[in-house]
């Protein structure tokens, strides 16, 4: 004894640390169950001739709405870093992904393509590709290393034209991602109808992923002039019949200042929740998708099972019949052979090979056969010998059959 104890490190020493938190290590683990390359439910399930897609490590939150509306000022925050531009001018022209990493990185089209490969039907909208970018920070903050932010264009009426079709590119990114929030900033209200028309057909099947939020909110001048521009945005938004519905909500956010302090209701923490409810959903969803796969493989397994288990049965049956016609058809030419050796050789040839005994004893058995050619007529001798040959190759082609 050496009197030194040994430490032994939990196998959650990760989470207890703090470094990784639970949800994360969740979906960490998940995602490693799919994708192992040698037992992963994505190889075990490509031998059985099913496909399964590996769970994402975090969820997609869309920021969206009117160019200058705070979105990347938003990202800015959460993730307490200076890694989107911001300004009145429209500062974000195509997609941006802002994600978690070890390192600093800015990765261009192909290579973004390529980090998230469930993005990669945008290569067939036509210039979305050179128009994405992703940026990797290093920040821990709040729950970024569990989210990946989708920064996209500002949306303006009129003559301005994109290098893509956004509005295209738009639905189909409010169809895969988790969250979307809009942003309405006191400007801009909701006067724009390209944001509007996205929102409205985004929410006739993902209705459940929009968020609306009044950004900038202490630009918006005093109390009372919040009150009207909540109400002139409310009242664009119930116009569209698809966004008039009950349970409405819409919090007053901005970014903090210490510098500029404001009187104004600030509920940007509402969106912090938001996102770690979507997180909790994306987890449990997540346990539910791995537990109905778990399932379905198990079920397949045992179908595959059972389906050896018939075809070793039916094999064996098989065999056993390949063995009966194969010995059938092999005691037909010995039948033909017997029985013309005993209708052609004399007996006193059978004696003097066999001795009188051996020779008694032959004719015993066969006299079945002497017996039944004798019931044959002469004329058709031939004949029978001819269907016999012809049973007996049959037999054989039978039991090959049977064999294979």
């Amino acid at each position: 004894m050496t009197g030194k104890t040994k430490v032994r490190a939990a196998a959650n020493a990760e989470a207890m640390a703090g470094t990784v938190s639970v949800n994360e290590r969740i979906l960490r683990d998940c995602h490693s169950l799919y994708s192992d390359p040698d037992t992963g439910l994505i190889a075990l399930a490509s031998h059985l001739g099913l496909s399964f897609l590996p769970p994402r490590k975090k969820i997609f939150v869309m920021l969206m709405g009117n160019h200058s509306a705070g979105k990347s000022s938003f990202i800015n925050w959460y993730i307490e870093e200076h890694i989107q531009r911001t300004g009145v001018a429209i500062e974000t022209q195509g997609f941006a992904f802002i994600t978690s990493g070890r390192k600093r990185e800015s990765l261009t089209g192909d290579a973004t393509l390529h980090l998230y490969p469930h993005f990669k039907p945008l290569q067939t909208f036509e210039g979305v590709s050179e128009y994405l970018s992703t940026e990797i920070s290093t920040s821990r903050q709040k729950k970024f290393s569990l989210v990946t932010f989708v920064d996209t264009p500002g949306l303006v009426d009129g003559d301005m034209k994109y290098p893509f079709d956004v509005n295209r590119a738009l639905l189909w990114l409010g169809e895969l991602c988790d969250l979307a929030l809009v942003f309405f900033d006191p400007m801009g209200q909701a006067l724009c109808k390209r944001t509007l028309n996205i929102v409205e057909k985004i929410n006739e099947h993902h209705g459940d992923k929009l968020r609306f939020y009044l950004s900038k909110a202490d630009e918006a001048g005093g109390e009372s002039d919040r009150q009207r521009v909540l109400m002139q945005i409310v009242q664009e938004l119930c116009k569209r019949p698809g966004l008039n519905k009950c349970g409405f909500d819409m919090p007053t956010i901005y970014i903090p200042n210490p510098n500029k302090p404001s009187r104004c209701v600030n509920q940007i923490e509402e969106v912090c929740k938001t996102i770690e409810k979507t997180i909790t959903q994306t987890v449990q969803s997540t346990l539910n998708t791995l537990g109905r796969d778990c399932q379905k493989l198990t079920e397949t397994i045992e179908q595959k099972l059972q389906e050896d288990d018939e075809t070793i049965s039916s094999n064996r049956s098989a065999r056993a019949q390949g063995c009966m016609f194969g010995l059938l058809g092999l005691m037909v030419p010995l039948f033909l052979l017997a029985s013309a050796l005993f209708g052609t050789i004399p007996e006193e040839l059978w004696n003097a090979l066999l001795g009188k005994e051996g020779a008694e004893t032959l004719a015993v058995y066969l006299f079945p056969l002497h017996s039944l050619w004798s019931l044959i007529p002469a004329d058709y001798v031939v004949y029978v010998f001819v269907a016999l040959a012809i049973l007996s190759i049959v037999f054989v082609l039978l039991a090959q059959r049977c064999f294979r």
